[in-house]
């Protein structure tokens, strides 16, 4: 299976809520980093943290796949 697959598989509820999660998160972090006054450094620090973690966990998310809904429309297949 390669990564083109895996995106377009289905994905297991609790990965869909860390991918929304992880979305918001860079949501918010980017936010901050482009707002127009100026932040301490160290806010904008963490945020590009933020951003960064907020990125991997909604790729991650993605592309774990669900086996069993995968499997389930090829056993239907097969049976008819």
């Amino acid at each position: 299976m390669n990564l083109t697959e895996r995106a377009k598989a289905p994905t297991p509820k609790f990965f869909r809520v860390l991918r929304t999660i992880g979305l918001s998160l860079l949501a918010v972090s980017g936010s901050i980093i482009a707002a127009p006054i100026a932040l301490p450094a160290s806010i904008v620090t963490i945020a590009g943290y933020v951003a960064v973690a907020g990125g991997v966990l909604s790729a991650v998310s993605q592309v774990t796949v669900d086996d069993q809904a995968k499997k389930q429309p090829q056993i239907n297949d097969q049976v008819n």
